[in-house]
């Protein structure tokens, strides 16, 4: 596509934010926090232009995601026949997007299901309150937790970053980051967001203390009005109910004031699918694979 892509920066993120507001759907993968945690990784770039985003990678493998912008008022037909490649591969694209390119660009594009893309959806109020028997064994966890140990709630904040750091250090030599590509990618992407933590405008967090030691936390941002998004979730195995504390705690004391939590993709991976669907999802946003064919003539 005749673009051109520049670094992700962080001096652009809040007029970035602003134009993620104009998106009919706001997927996780799409938040500035994300972007800049995974800028490295995939070698995330942008492009701007007056009423578009858009955002390519070009590791492991070049791709588009999605533009990012008011998608209803775009002549799509009319945009794509500017560009002057044979054919350009989408990924990440969200349902509504999907559906738009799907009736305006019709069998010029091929539109897949990428199920291991789809972002979870709870209710903020679910996952605070735990009611019922089918949250018995996590609120049972969460109960054990309280009741075992002496901890306190706190919010992560600038002065608490580097214990986050340390944390996230420890975990890493637990489950042996090294010897796993995707563990080693995201432990990247996190010290990338912990370095830059001051500068990072819609980052907020909190952690689980015991007397001195950081147990368990979370970094997260609002993606919408009513949605919080986490990002990343740690705990410390050693302490019993760690990771369902701090998953409870963050919203209750964090975050209760949205309506939805949205805790992102499980990659295919069978492990993160059955815990993420251990916690009832409500929803789901649903992601698609597209290739566009050639120019699009009309």
């Amino acid at each position: 596509m005749t673009l051109q892509f520049k670094p992700i920066q962080l001096e652009k993120q809040r007029e970035y934010a602003r134009r993620l507001a104009q998106c009919p759907q706001a997927a996780s993968d799409y938040s500035f926090l994300n972007l800049w945690a995974w800028a490295e990784d995939y070698d995330l770039r942008w492009a701007w232009e007056e009423n578009l985003v858009w955002i390519k990678q070009t590791q492991p493998q070049e791709h588009f995601w999605a533009p990012v912008g008011d998608w209803e008022k775009i002549d799509w037909i009319a945009r794509f026949n500017q560009d002057k490649g044979s054919h350009s591969t989408f990924i990440r694209i969200p349902h509504k997007l999907a559906e738009s390119w799907r009736t305006s660009l019709g069998d010029r594009v091929n539109i897949a299901e990428d199920r291991g893309h789809w972002d979870y959806i709870y209710t903020v109020a679910d996952l605070i309150d735990l009611r019922g028997n089918r949250y018995h064994k996590k609120k049972n966890l969460l109960n054990q937790f309280r009741k075992k140990y002496d901890y306190r709630y706190v919010v992560l904040d600038s002065e608490l970053v580097e214990h986050a750091k340390g944390m996230q250090e420890d975990w890493c030599t637990w489950r042996d980051c090294e010897s796993s590509d995707i563990l080693s990618a995201e432990n990247r992407a996190i010290y990338r967001v912990l370095q830059n933590w001051d500068r990072l405008e819609g980052a907020r967090g909190g952690a689980l203390m015991v007397d001195q030691a950081m147990v368990a936390y979370t970094v997260a941002e609002a993606l919408t009005d009513d949605t919080v998004l986490i990002h990343f979730e740690k705990g410390d195995t050693e302490y019993k109910g760690a990771y369902q504390a701090i998953n409870q705690m963050f919203l209750a004391y964090s975050a209760k004031d949205f309506k939805f939590v949205n805790r992102e993709q499980d990659l295919n991976d069978e492990g993160l699918r059955k815990a993420k669907l251990s916690y009832l999802p409500v929803d789901f946003y649903r992601k698609y694979r597209v290739i566009l064919f050639g120019r699009l003539l009309s």
